[in-house]
């Protein structure tokens, strides 16, 4: 914990970064084991009004993997998964979009919002924020590919001084619901606002060597390296799309993207004002 001198110390240290991120776009992906700590939770919504007081326009998108699955073997259904993309039939679907945009999305939305009203619940099937065609030829399968972001709705709010926090559910022409990789959506969605970061905030402290030993972390990588790890295997699983979906942000003029350690108390903001910061920042 900070003592008043270092508390000081620190807010003096971050103004030049401050400065720099002010007017800017962040988005912001929310997800993994990572919400199911209700205290943690709180703090990670603490660190986005801090941004948001400082005039930086964040953008919060959440998956909820964990709680879509707790649910799921309630109802004794067990979860499936491709290169870490939830297979979604017509029931599962239904459960999740229950599960994100029902109860994740609101109850984040409510934190935001306990001493003002600046966040706006969102989902993409709204104002056809997310339009989506199938990622797989299979019918009974509704996992979507993201086809277009409606930027102008997001603009509009980010103007207005708003919030926005967006479930991870998009719709195709036709009005069916589809369930998307959250990472995909955050990283379209930084495209589409051509933001100045891509922050995925997850439960693991990033990119690493080995899985199992977070002293071998990378700081920085870039677009080479990640394909040399993909074919070694040593980038795997759910760690694939986090991945993609930062390279392909950073190849469409995003800035710089970021994986950090949503356990990690305040890692938001050491990673965005701090020289050495805490994850793993990817850029071309």
């Amino acid at each position: 914990m900070f003592n008043s001198f270092q508390y000081i110390k620190y807010l003096i240290n971050t103004l030049p970064f401050i400065k720099e991120y002010v007017g800017k776009t962040v988005v912001i992906k929310y997800g993994g084991s990572v919400m199911l700590n209700s205290e943690l939770k709180k703090k990670v919504i603490n660190d986005i009004l801090f941004l948001f007081a400082f005039g930086i326009k964040p953008v919060l998108i959440h998956g909820g993997g964990p709680i879509i699955n707790h649910w799921l073997n309630r109802l004794k259904i067990e979860p499936k998964f491709h290169n870490g993309i939830r297979l979604t039939d017509e029931f599962t679907m239904e459960v999740v979009q229950m599960v994100l945009s029902g109860k994740i999305n609101k109850d984040l939305v409510s934190l935001l919002n306990r001493n003002s009203s600046y966040a706006i619940g969102l989902s993409g099937v709204d104002g056809n924020l997310i339009t989506v065609s199938p990622l797989f030829k299979d019918s009974n399968n509704l996992v979507g590919k993201v086809d277009n972001i409606n930027a102008d709705l997001l603009i509009m709010l980010l103007d207005s001084g708003h919030i926005p926090v967006i479930s991870s559910i998009g719709v195709n022409i036709n009005g069916q619901f589809y369930n998307i990789n959250a990472d995909t959506v955050a990283g379209d969605i930084a495209i589409a606002l051509r933001a100045e970061k891509l922050i995925l905030l997850t439960d693991t402290p990033g990119i690493m060597y080995n899985i199992n030993d977070s002293n071998t972390l990378i700081k920085h990588i870039n677009s080479e390296q990640v394909i040399e790890l993909k074919e070694k295997n040593i980038i795997s699983g759910g760690m694939i799309p986090k991945v993609e979906c930062c390279i392909h942000a950073l190849r469409s003029n995003v800035k710089e993207a970021h994986i950090i350690d949503g356990r990690l108390e305040h890692s938001l903001l050491f990673e965005l004002f701090t020289i050495n910061r805490v994850g793993s920042m990817l850029t071309l």
